[in-house]
């Protein structure tokens, strides 16, 4: 049975939050394969959120990898790409409310008023372009940009 990424990374950062630190220890206490284990870290290192330290056995001439878990640039990632996304949605939702749109009927294209007026009115398919109430599409972004504010400041009162 092949478990889940959850199953195999959830364990995998509590044990280094835990300090443990090499990633035989961290097979052993997960009971997860050392060597998911390794490719598992060395993705958490690749998207900064895990360190490690090289040191060098002086009997067996092997390297050890310690590793650390950087909890703090996890926090600063999530709430850069929460606060990309909302950025997203606010100039998606400014752009629906200063614009008026244009829409084919046959589902073509969608132009803001100077683009229609620019293709006289008309789609690429010649259907005459219809006026777009788009108040949906504004409350949609409305509800969306409140959610991830709101998503936002729980995940940040939960961590404080």
């Amino acid at each position: 049975m092949k478990k889940t990424v959850e199953e195999t990374i959830v364990p995998i950062i509590n044990a280094l939050d835990e300090g443990i630190e090499t990633d035989e220890e961290i097979a052993n206490k997960t009971g997860i394969k050392l060597n998911i284990v390794r490719k598992i870290l060395y993705k958490l290192y690749d998207l900064k959120i895990a360190n490690y330290k090289r040191s060098k056995d002086p009997e067996t001439q092997w390297f050890t990898y310690s590793w650390k878990f950087d909890k703090a640039e996890l926090i600063n990632q999530i709430n850069k790409e929460c606060q990309d996304e909302l950025d997203t949605f606010k100039g998606q939702l400014e752009n629906e409310e200063n614009n008026m749109f244009f829409v084919c009927p046959e589902g073509h294209v969608r132009y803001n008023f100077d683009e229609a007026s620019d293709e006289e009115f008309l789609c690429v398919c010649g259907e005459e372009l219809q006026f777009q109430d788009n108040a949906d599409i504004i409350n949609q972004l409305k509800e969306n940009i409140k959610l991830i504010e709101n998503d936002l400041d729980s995940f940040n009162k939960s961590i404080e």
